[in-house]
């Protein structure tokens, strides 16, 4: 892998999709930098993490993993035995440790305000049926994205993808900031994931912390600030190869 530059994968938190990496994306393309935004089922811990480690796995070459919110629990468990993941960045995102549970870690938050947002709704499963939950779009704005425009938030409460609620309920696995470097962007009025939640996490992994004014969005209200902390991150992790 010698001066190989790694692949940027960039993967998306819960009630979002690959297009909430569009800027980001725009951008490292613009320094040739190679990116793939792979979608995340949003069906639980367990299955997320094993879809994005085929993911990764399907990669040539060494990996910088990227993951938004509920996206940076899924990597957190999907690069432990992902030898070509090199680095981890966490855009306002959770970096659990073994054991934990993001309903319990989220509910102990003194900045998010989202479990007061939540809808529950059903979906068909193997078992039946199972919950999952979206965002009221009427507190959408407040409890997601309050530094985008009304207009912008409303197009993205009505395009949400829901979440199980097993990515709240499952504990996370060993996690791989222990075996690989980690960056941090942390949001500072994060009212979805807690800005205390999430600073927290980023300082027990011993992450590299940059805290940008914005709400949980960033990666989408600040997309320069969020790509200027994975090119220092790939700049760093390049250096391994």
């Amino acid at each position: 892998m010698a001066d190989e530059t790694p692949t940027v994968v960039l993967v998306h938190g819960a009630f979002a999709d690959a297009s909430s990496w569009n800027g980001v994306v725009e951008l490292l393309q613009a320094k040739g930098v190679k990116v793939t935004a792979p979608p995340n089922p949003l069906r639980g811990i367990a299955i997320d993490s094993a879809y994005i480690a085929g993911v990764l796995g399907q990669i040539e070459g060494p990996i910088l993993a990227v993951g938004h919110s509920y996206g940076g629990a899924v990597l957190t468990n999907a690069a432990t035995n992902a030898e070509n993941v090199l680095g981890l960045v966490y855009v306002a995102a959770f970096a659990p440790d073994e054991g934990e549970v993001l309903g319990e870690v989220t509910g102990g938050s003194k900045d998010s305000v989202l479990n007061t947002a939540l809808v529950a709704l059903n979906y068909p499963s193997g078992a039946g049926s199972a919950v999952e939950f979206a965002i009221d779009p009427a507190k959408f704005h407040d409890a997601f994205a309050a530094d985008l425009p009304a207009g912008q938030t409303a197009v993205l409460a009505a395009t949400q993808r829901p979440v199980a609620e097993a990515a709240f309920s499952e504990p996370s696995g060993p996690p791989a900031w222990k075996r690989v470097p980690s960056w941090a962007a942390v949001a500072s009025s994060d009212t979805a994931a807690g800005t205390d939640v999430i600073l927290s996490m980023a300082h027990r992994a011993g992450a590299t912390i940059t805290e940008l004014e914005g709400s949980h969005v960033i990666m989408i209200s600040q997309p320069q600030a969020v790509t200027d902390v994975i090119l220092e991150a790939l700049s760093a992790v390049r250096s391994q190869t």
